[in-house]
């Protein structure tokens, strides 16, 4: 049985030992740059045994400049021609990508003949392209920030470069995060969308709607730790990893054990009072940031019903204000579509941003 080794590991490593020299002795005068970013749950540190069955194993992006650009399939020959068959117990080969399946490639052994490489041939414009739908980093718009996929954004800042002549690090440094107006723009929205269910966990369950409250309840805890993310400015990764980077987030260890406590209860009085207390929590992130005035809050009563809230709305309202004479400041707060689980076949391809575009107008 093999034995599992991380994919960056794993990629720096093959890179290092094979590819490079093979690089560097056929293209001597090559400026280049080579790491792993992008796509796959090896970049995000999150990869597993069963990860390794499909797009993942010894692999790497390779960017050129215009001007060696032409040399990709030289490149490619030359890897193709001299690299081994296995790294550390790892096929270097894969199958064709499959027209079928978005493309996807699957390691496969062979013992003779050329390897068919995951290895990946851009420029670096080419690739943002590709991944953004603009290179042009140094003049995006508030706009195009809440279009862009968040789980995009984080692939791309979440790499390594092991080698990088070209600078690539210093581009991928200007989305290292959203610039002030858009967090407080996504702030403000998670805020709101709290606030227009605040109370209906309570009124839910006691109208004998468990599952309702249960809903409302997770929804409201997303959006918590949606805000613990822009809070930490830290990009979230789509569902499959959003509560694993959730985990890794520096917080204080109660807000997480909170959140669980209400997804879990058993009753809705203990579902209640422990979503509230997150909310509370949460506020209390708010308020140490310094991105707005303190807003005062206590949990009390929802307008004299029996139901707890600490009105969210103050927090939307708050951080809307600090949007007045922005780019933001009249945009619907409906944060971005990246933010809404199950959306990732639309949000995060960039041949639909035009349309998500239209939601901001």
């Amino acid at each position: 049985m093999i034995k599992f080794i991380k994919g960056m590991d794993l990629c720096e490593g093959f890179f290092n030992e094979y590819a490079k020299p093979i690089i560097e002795e056929h293209f001597p005068k090559l400026k280049y740059s080579a790491g792993l970013i992008g796509y796959g749950s090896d970049v995000l540190g999150y990869d597993d045994p069963v990860s390794t069955d499909h797009m993942w194993g010894p692999r790497f992006y390779l960017f050129l400049s215009e001007a060696d650009i032409s040399k990709k399939n030289d490149i490619v020959k030359a890897l193709s021609e001299n690299l081994p068959y296995t790294y550390k117990g790892y096929s270097v080969n894969f199958t064709e990508p499959d027209p079928n399946d978005c493309g996807v490639q699957h390691p496969k052994f062979i013992t003779e003949g050329k390897v068919n490489p995951l290895v990946f041939i851009h420029t670096f414009d080419e690739y943002l392209n590709e991944q953004l739908g603009t290179a042009d980093l140094d003049n995006i718009t508030p706009i195009q920030w809440l279009v862009f996929s968040e789980h995009r954004l984080l692939s791309l800042v979440s790499g390594k470069f092991f080698v990088d002549s070209l600078n690539c690090t210093e581009k991928i440094e200007k989305i290292k995060y959203y610039p002030n107006e858009v967090k407080l723009y996504m702030i403000a929205s998670n805020w709101e969308i709290i606030a227009s269910e605040q109370a209906f966990v309570k009124r839910c369950g006691e109208c004998g709607d468990e599952i309702g409250s249960q809903l409302v309840c997770a929804r409201i805890a997303e959006r918590l730790m949606r805000l613990c993310f822009l809070y930490k400015d830290t990009y979230a990764p789509y569902s499959k990893w959003f509560g694993t980077a959730f985990n890794h987030l520096d917080i204080d260890d109660s807000i997480e054990q909170t959140i669980q406590s209400a997804l879990s209860a058993d009753s809705l009085t203990e579902r209640e009072d422990n979503i509230v207390k997150a909310q509370a929590m949460v506020a209390d992130m708010h308020n140490a940031s310094g991105l707005t005035d303190v807003v005062d809050f206590e949990i009390e009563s929802y307008f004299g019903r029996d139901i707890k809230v600490i009105f969210a709305d103050k927090f939307a309202e708050a951080t809307a204000d600090k949007l007045k004479g922005t780019n933001l400041e009249n945009v619907p707060l409906i944060g971005t579509l990246s933010q809404f689980g199950g959306l990732s076949s639309f949000a995060d391809e960039k041949e639909f941003y035009p349309q998500i575009m239209n939601l901001y107008s």
